[in-house]
């Protein structure tokens, strides 16, 4: 009885360890190589629980206690219906669209919006490729400002909910950004 009691609680706290190490403190990445010049290297690594807390607090042009104020006249597009649209349909691919020097598309994938960019430019040897995967409910959380405004710090609370996560990377003929989010304090 004692040893079943003991295992018992064993298992107990190697689930209470395992769901702690899982809850470990999120960190948003940002990293710009620039191939130009002096190849300028940019690299920004921030806690998300610290970008929660400090976003509110910053009074800055169009970003205000965490929300950015959308400039454009938004009377024409309910943002709420259409994100409520997107949540309900199934994997779906919405928008596509090719050229000769250009691909872009938009689509939902599981818990994720999705959108790719691949511009070949004009000939010009000049090349772009854009990828950004954000999960939903963080699109969600982002919507939920007011009319006309974009909630960044609901956005980052909604972030700190998922694992490890690329959000965005764009490549160039002059440079590379790379968004992502994981669990580590400094970038790769």
């Amino acid at each position: 009885m004692t040893r079943k009691v003991l295992t018992g609680f064993g298992v107990m706290l190697l689930a209470g360890a395992m769901a702690q190490a899982a809850r470990a403190e999120q960190w948003i990445h940002v990293r710009v190589d620039s191939k130009t010049g002096d190849e300028e290297k940019v690299r920004v690594n921030v806690p998300l629980s610290f970008a929660a807390k400090i976003l509110p607090t910053i009074q800055a042009d169009c970003l205000r206690n965490g929300k950015v104020r959308i400039e454009h006249d938004m009377d024409d597009i309910d943002l709420h219906a259409l994100m409520d649209a997107i949540r309900s349909s199934g994997d779906s691919e919405f928008v596509t669209v090719e050229s000769k020097h250009e691909h872009v598309r938009v689509a939902k994938q599981g818990a994720y919006m999705l959108i790719k960019v691949r511009d070949e430019g004009d000939g010009r040897d000049r090349t772009e490729k854009v990828d950004v995967k954000v999960p939903l409910s963080v699109v969600e959380a982002l919507l939920s400002g007011g009319k006309d405004e974009l909630d960044i710090a609901a956005a980052v609370r909604a972030l700190r909910a998922h694992g490890d996560t690329e959000l965005v990377t764009v490549t160039d003929n002059d440079e590379t950004v790379h968004i992502w989010v994981d669990s580590q304090s400094k970038s790769e």
